[in-house]
C-alpha cells in the first residue's frame, strides 16, 4: 500500500459503534466513514498514521503506551487488524517539504490529548454540529478524529476552516472530496 504524508484513511466499521456514527452523521451504516486517521511522518522519519481514537488496542508508536486520544501506528497494521472497509483518500498533491514538516511538528504535539467524546457527539447530524459549533470554543483540550484531521490539514493550508469541532468522518472526507481538497479514494481493504 502506498500511503503519503497528509493522505487520510477512512475507516466504515463493523460493529454498533460504527453503526451509530454513521446514522448520527447521515452516512450508511458499514459503508459511510466512521473513524478518520491523518498520515504524517514522526520525527524519527517512520510515516506513521495518526488518529485520535479510544478503540484501537495497541500501544502508540511513540510513547510505547495505550492511549485514549491522540496516538501514532503503522498504518499497515491497523488496516490489517481492523473489522470492516478502510478507505486512503490522498490529497490532491504530495505535501512540499515544509508542509510535511509543519504536519509533523504539529501531529506530534497532539499526542496525548486526550478523546473528545463530546466533541464527537457535538459532530453529530441533524444541524446539531452547526448550533454547537456556535455555543463552543475551539479547545483542543480533548479532540476527536475528525477534528484532528481538519485541524492538522487547516494548520499546514491545505483546509480552511474556523470551526474544526463541526466536522464529522462522513461529512470531513465528503467537503473535502468535493472541493477538490482530497483525490479519488482508493479502496485498501
Amino acid at each position: 500500500m502506498t500511503l503519503n504524508p497528509g493522505d487520510i484513511l477512512g475507516f466504515s466499521g463493523e460493529s454498533l459503534v460504527s453503526d451509530l456514527i454513521n446514522l448520527g452523521t447521515y452516512g450508511i451504516p458499514r459503508w459511510g466513514i466512521s473513524h478518520v486517521g491523518i498520515m504524517a511522518g514522526a520525527t524519527d522519519g517512520r510515516l506513521l498514521l495518526f488518529e485520535s481514537t479510544t478503540l484501537d488496542g495497541f500501544p502508540c508508536e511513540l510513547t510505547g503506551k495505550r492511549i485514549n486520544g491522540v496516538q501514532a501506528h503503522r498504518a499497515d497494521a491497523v488496516v490489517a487488524n481492523y473489522r470492516g472497509k478502510v478507505w486512503r483518500f490522498p490529497v490532491y498533491r504530495k505535501l512540499y517539504w515544509f508542509e510535511r514538516q509543519r504536519l509533523t511538528k504539529y501531529l506530534m504535539g497532539m499526542i496525548g490529548t486526550p478523546y473528545s467524546e463530546i466533541g464527537a457527539v457535538r459532530a453529530a447530524g441533524l444541524g446539531f454540529s452547526w448550533v454547537e459549533s456556535l455555543l463552543h470554543k475551539n479547545e483542543l483540550h480533548s479532540i476527536f478524529c475528525s477534528e484532528l484531521c481538519a485541524t492538522a490539514l487547516t494548520d499546514i493550508g491545505l483546509m480552511q476552516t474556523t470551526k474544526p469541532g463541526r466536522w464529522s468522518p462522513n461529512h470531513l472526507v465528503g467537503h473535502m472530496r468535493a472541493h477538490g481538497e482530497l483525490a479519488t479514494p482508493e479502496r485498501l481493504k
